[in-house]
């Protein structure tokens, strides 16, 4: 298993209480109707249906890293109530936080691809979740992700929105199991769909040899009520569990490098990333 030891604290000094907080923001209107309205289309059915669009076997572009990159010069996440700046801004910002602490070369590279998945609006519909504008419907794109098919957790963000879910309603998805087994493993549960399960799928699929710890970082980053809330327990595998102190360290750079003010030169630092990118994730890859 790789180690990795910091160097470097790059967030020693950052204030954490106004993180994450989902009711004093400027951004309150544009969160809750996106939660509201991700909490009633997410069923079992629509991820089912999401992850047979989503399936590799027909790519629907090839790019590199860069041009996929540019691709979200415009994309604001309408999840996320602590920043209001594109998210290539916030991929760096996380890269770099990671990168000055002298973390693994893999890890730096996966803050700055962890949220590339919501590329996704370019070949999104409305009625997907995933509009094509970027600006419009973004409920199958960000967002804190949970397992459909059993009781929404009351740690998940909104969790009263859960009762709009035609789910909540079907027997067969009823208590903490719902239509699953123990210890069944988070890889066997479905996540609602979002950026973290495609661009998850896509390194998979273009062979990129990212460790098993930077796999578990881009697939259940948005898990908050795992990783976070702790819910999910009945589920984990012994694999899932020893993953987890990694998803929380890289959670922090996620979280707490966010901000509107310090913004990064992407031309600056892209010399560097390319070299990253030239050993876990060169040329044209499947999108």
């Amino acid at each position: 298993m790789a180690e990795a030891a910091v160097e470097v604290d790059p967030l020693k000094d950052i204030d954490r209480t106004h993180f994450r907080d989902y009711e004093n923001n400027s951004r309150h209107d544009i969160v809750q109707a996106h939660y509201r309205i991700m909490r009633e289309k997410q069923t079992v059915e629509f991820v089912r249906r999401m992850h047979e669009k989503y399936n590799f076997q027909q790519p629907r572009a090839h790019m590199t890293v860069r041009e996929a990159f540019d691709k979200l010069e415009t994309f604001v996440d309408s999840s996320d109530p602590d920043v209001s700046v594109p998210n290539l801004v916030h991929l760096l910002q996380t890269a770099e936080g990671i990168r000055q602490a002298g973390l693994p070369d893999w890890m730096q590279l996966v803050g700055l691809v962890h949220d590339m998945g919501k590329i996704m609006f370019l070949w999104g519909t409305g009625d997907d979740g995933q509009d094509g504008s970027g600006n419009v419907a973004q409920w199958a794109l960000g967002g804190d992700t949970w397992v459909v098919g059993c009781r929404l957790p009351e740690c998940a963000v909104y969790h009263e929105f859960g009762q709009y879910n035609p789910d909540a309603k079907d027997p067969r998805y009823e208590g903490d199991l719902g239509m699953y087994t123990a210890n069944c493993g988070l890889e066997n549960v479905l996540f609602a769909y979002g950026h973290d399960e495609y661009m998850y799928q896509m390194v998979v699929a273009n062979k990129c040899p990212f460790p098993e710890e930077g796999l578990y970082m881009i697939r259940y980053h948005s898990a908050y009520p795992w990783h976070q809330g702790r819910a999910y327990t009945q589920f984990e595998s012994e694999k899932d569990r020893s993953m987890l102190n990694w998803i929380k360290q890289f959670n922090e750079y996620d979280l707490y490098t966010k901000s509107d003010t310090a913004l990064p030169v992407v031309e600056e630092l892209w010399p560097y990333y390319q070299s990253l990118i030239d050993k876990y994730m060169p040329g044209n890859l499947m999108w």
